[in-house]
């Protein structure tokens, strides 16, 4: 089972992983082989935005937490489900009283209205910390706290935070990964002195536990609402992105992960941390190991403005990945790059147009490949590995001539990895508690 296949297995139970995303949440059910059992997917409302607020109802997910167990019900008995994982989207938070009641609306990962706190973050934290920018869950409480939503407040919940509290009828310890962009230091294993200097309160700070880490069994009230056994785990869940991670299989050191989406994302696994908050790379705990990242405004979203999907079918028929097209072409949506290089003014590069849509189109895949290749390098430079192999996700893997292309130019081999949905690598993080239980560890404390 990918990066947990080393613990044991818990014959007959069945690990539910539950994919928090912006539009949607989704579900996947797994046995003890990994296989999958069952799968739900339910969408959740638009995100409302005003200027730079984007904001959620937790109650909405909520609902659609409601539908999406329902939903399942009806192709496995909840009475199989042993465990259940639940991941989020990475830097949304809010403030919740002490019985776990939302008190503000969910502040979005891209909610961007919080620039003096952000400003004040960057005064004090040390260039490798992940609470950086107006993204990040530190920028967005000290907003919440700035602005008067401060009564009653007991807690600052992620999402993923927020949907345990729900099964398990109390708060629990968060997990590293959705903790990294509130502050949390995972070299040192604790929250840092630099934040009584922002003046965050201790109090709204949970405990920090590894994803994957039993948190207890589901409030005997969910367990009726929804059918559960009254001994189904709760585990310790991750960020959307590291789920999906996970899910990919890859768990050496050396093995990549290419995201080919609207952008460009490379992340690797090395054996120690690495940072460069000037290139937006950052480290995440991945189990015993790190998870090093990048990402490009290249990507998919250029194709898009040039080309239909259909378009672009039709076209990769066309290509001659083999032969190079000699364009030179950086690929941007806009002005402004990030990763592998770093300049906020870099002009996109799509000049000469060749008459032939073809040789344009592959010119922009190669483009792409080289800032990939490139990618990878600085990450090497900085002290992570090279990759060993890459694990392709996203609309792009499935192009044959691009990844022709970016096979050619990586020198390593591309890997199709067997599943790439965030809800599997959180249905993998609830294996390993249940494999954790089966072999008589004990659940933490609550806190």
């Amino acid at each position: 089972m990918s990066y947990f296949k080393d613990m044991p297995s818990a014959p007959g139970s069945l690990a539910l992983g539950i994919d928090f995303g912006t539009s949607g949440c989704r579900a996947v059910a797994i046995d003890g082989d990994g296989q999958i059992q069952a799968k739900a997917a339910v969408p959740l409302p638009s995100s409302r935005r005003n200027a730079g607020a984007v904001e959620q109802s937790p109650q909405s997910w909520l609902a659609a937490l409601d539908t999406l167990l329902a939903t399942l019900s009806q192709q496995i008995p909840a009475q199989r489900i042993g465990a259940i994982a639940v991941d989020g989207t990475s830097g949304t938070v809010m403030l919740a009283d002490l019985a776990g009641a939302a008190l503000t609306p969910a502040l979005m990962y891209d909610d961007n209205r919080a620039q003096a706190e952000a400003a004040a973050i960057e005064a004090v934290a040390p260039r490798e910390s992940a609470a950086h920018g107006t993204a990040s869950g530190l920028a967005k409480l000290l907003w919440l706290l700035h602005h008067g939503h401060t009564d009653g407040a007991a807690r600052v919940l992620t999402q993923t935070d927020f949907i345990n509290r729900q099964l398990l009828g109390r708060n629990a310890a968060g997990d590293t990964n959705n903790m990294l962009k509130l502050g949390y230091d995972p070299r040192d294993g604790g929250w840092p002195q630099w934040l009584d200097r922002l003046g965050v309160p201790r109090s709204l700070l949970p405990d920090v536990v590894a994803p994957g880490t039993p948190l207890g069994v589901v409030a005997a009230a969910v367990a009726q609402r929804y059918g559960l056994r009254s001994d189904t785990w709760v585990a310790a869940g991750t960020t959307d992105s590291t789920a999906a991670f996970i899910a990919t299989g890859a768990r050496l050191p050396g093995e990549a992960v290419t995201s080919l989406g609207s952008t460009l994302v490379l992340k690797v696994i090395s054996d120690q941390p690495v940072s460069a908050p000037e290139y937006g790379v950052y480290s995440q705990p991945l189990g015993s190991r790190w998870l090093i990242g990048g990402g490009s405004n290249s990507g998919g979203a250029v194709l898009r403005h040039y080309f239909t999907d259909a378009a672009m079918a039709d076209l990769s028929a066309r290509l001659q990945p083999e032969r190079g097209t000699g364009l030179d072409y950086y690929p941007l949506p806009a002005p402004g790059e990030r990763f592998p290089v770093n300049d906020p003014r870099m002009q996109p590069r799509l000049s000469p147009r060749p008459d032939d849509d073809a040789v344009f189109f592959q010119g922009l895949l190669e483009g792409m490949a080289r800032i990939e290749r490139d990618g990878y390098r600085r990450l090497a430079a900085l002290g992570a590995p090279w990759p060993s192999r890459v694990y392709s996700v996203g609309g792009g893997a499935k192009n044959a001539a691009w990844n022709t292309i970016r096979a050619r130019l990586l020198g390593v081999p591309l890997t199709p990895p067997p599943h790439t949905a965030a809800a599997y690598g959180a249905a993998l993080l609830a294996a390993r508690t249940l494999s954790t239980m089966a072999a008589g560890a004990s659940a933490p404390a609550a806190c």
